[in-house]
């Protein structure tokens, strides 16, 4: 089995890596000090991928507050899912919301708005 994880987990941990790599890009251009356009183009990369890095955690922090927030029945503690199925974020228990789906196992594309 896949290991799962909340979605909104998710894009968090992408946003974090963008910062990351944002950092090693700038760190990148220290070894072009010599060439001060390499090094200013290698900056600016860096820098856009940290303002993605924002842009991305703004976006998730507005569609987080429109989430429906639930308590976990296996662990009791609240949760926040987004879509029909999602994973609590503390004991990765699977959540939903729709009747139909429950005792079902768990598959990200119930989420999809097609059914197949």
């Amino acid at each position: 089995m896949a290991k799962y994880s909340s979605k909104i987990n998710k894009i968090r941990t992408f946003a974090l890596s963008l910062i990351f790599v944002g950092f090693i890009v700038m760190y990148g251009g220290i070894y072009f000090r010599t060439s001060p356009l390499i090094m200013t183009i290698f900056m600016i990369f860096g820098l856009l991928f940290i303002i993605a890095s924002t842009v991305v955690y703004f976006w998730i922090g507005m569609l987080s507050t429109k989430t429906i927030s639930v308590i976990c029945p296996s662990c009791s503690k609240p949760t926040k899912m987004l879509g029909r199925v999602d994973m609590c974020m503390h004991c990765r228990e699977p959540l939903t919301m729709d009747k139909a789906l429950e005792g079902k196992e768990f598959d990200e594309t119930y989420n999809k708005n097609k059914m197949k």
